[in-house]
């Protein structure tokens, strides 16, 4: 085994034991509870979790995907999260190697993941996370990240503002609110760690893969009038895309368009 593939394996092994954490972020963050005190607990009964019950991607398979205790359904959400985060570190260290910016960036996709589901679940996106990360941004601007301090400042600015200015054209047209203020304080961080030129290719893979949810909305839930979108849910993995593709599939836009 390579050093390369032995480092690519422990990274992923480290990213699905973040990805516990950001199973506890999800739960409780919108709750309001603290994300450091206190052991986790079966949300059904209350039941503490054992260390071998709690062994990320693994454990979920050994339980059945069910509580010891009460063979409560643990959601498949768990497992998926602690997969994402277990792939994301794996892909970034194969990419970049053990660097500050590889840090920087799996922080990046790590906060990416805790708000998809955060905001999917609860139509909310906690400012701890956001604004901690547009900070985040133009620190890694200044110290490793692959943008200038100017580009990441210029990102945020210009992200927040588009945003402010489509949910203002929304609402003028829709006489509703279409995007909140959470959404614009994600697309500042979105922009803070991919810089300006990644604005319009993020709002734009999330506008399409948004507009397609809706419209399956529309057809599922006819006559219902639910079919509000969260946004952030969108951009985040949108996001994401373009850290990990985005120069290839840009060019392969503008190949087809030619």
């Amino acid at each position: 085994m390579s050093a390369d593939t032995y480092w690519t394996i422990v990274a992923g092994v480290f990213g699905a034991v973040v990805g516990s954490f950001l199973n506890v972020v999800i739960y409780r963050l919108p709750l309001g509870r603290s994300v450091a005190a206190g052991r986790s607990q079966c949300p059904s009964c209350a039941a503490q979790i054992a260390w071998f019950d709690n062994v990320p991607l693994l454990s979920w398979v050994f339980l059945g995907g069910k509580c010891r205790r009460c063979r409560w359904r643990i959601p498949a959400r768990y497992p998926l999260v602690e997969a994402l985060s277990f792939a994301a570190a794996a892909l970034i260290v194969h990419a970049k190697g053990l660097t500050l910016e590889a840090a920087w960036l799996y922080a990046f996709v790590a906060i990416m993941i805790a708000i998809t589901f955060i905001d999917w679940e609860h139509q909310i996106i906690p400012d701890t996370l956001s604004l901690g990360g547009v900070a985040l941004g133009w620190i890694g601007a200044v110290v490793c990240l692959d943008v200038s301090l100017v580009g990441s400042l210029v990102g945020s600015i210009a992200g927040a503002a588009l945003v402010l200015a489509i949910a203002a054209l929304y609402k003028a047209l829709r006489r509703v609110d279409g995007m909140g203020g959470g959404d614009v304080k994600l697309m500042a961080m979105i922009g803070a760690f991919l810089g300006w030129k990644m604005i319009f290719p993020v709002l734009f893979v999330a506008a399409l893969f948004g507009s397609l949810y809706g419209i399956f909305l529309m057809r599922a839930r006819a006559g219902t009038g639910k079919t509000a979108v969260a946004f952030g849910s969108f951009l985040a993995p949108a996001a994401c895309l373009m850290l990990f593709a985005g120069d290839r599939l840009i060019a392969l836009y503008l190949g087809v368009a030619r």
